[in-house]
């Protein structure tokens, strides 16, 4: 195999493993809440199964991460490439923070803040990284759209039990 097709290999890895890293990270906050916190919260009648979340939230991270990489695959030294892949980073952040925030605090209107600066991070995200591959910013369309509903339902969480 020669070192481009490794190094390209390589690049794909990281990405997908920083990802679904990212998502640990925001299950050690919801994990243990879910039992206990949040089955207590009244939620709107169009609120997923309890299951659903977790592989949602995986192939999503696997979309995010084959997204990054293609963008990444494009070169560092590319300034779009850069721009697309800082934003990309702080809507990571941004994800686990909202985990943080709605599970780990037990705040639904802290959440509902936070998943709103998400939303936008997720939109500059896939707005930069169609800008240097089409196939990048097509697979963050289920991301944002599952963020979308996301929002609603912590907005109706939020109003339920204020």
């Amino acid at each position: 195999m020669e070192k481009k097709t490794r190094d390209r290999i390589l690049q794909l890895v990281i990405s997908l493993i920083v990802c679904q890293f990212a998502g640990f990270i925001g299950s050690v906050f919801t994990t243990p809440a879910i039992p206990t916190w949040y089955v207590s919260l009244n939620k709107p009648s169009f609120t997923p199964a309890n299951w659903l979340f977790s592989p949602v939230w995986i192939t999503l991270f696997v979309l995010m991460g084959i997204s990054a990489f293609l963008v990444w695959n494009k070169g560092l030294d590319d300034k779009r490439v850069k721009t697309a892949l800082s934003i990309f980073a702080v809507q990571l952040i941004l994800n686990i923070l909202w985990s943080a925030v709605f599970f780990g605090f037990r705040s639904p209107l802290a959440g509902l803040i936070e998943i709103a600066i998400l939303w936008m991070a997720i939109l500059l995200t896939t707005l930069n990284f169609f800008k240097v591959s089409k196939t990048a910013g097509l697979l963050l369309l289920p991301y944002i759209l599952w963020v979308s509903f996301a929002t609603v339902l912590n907005f109706f969480i939020w109003r339920l039990n204020s």
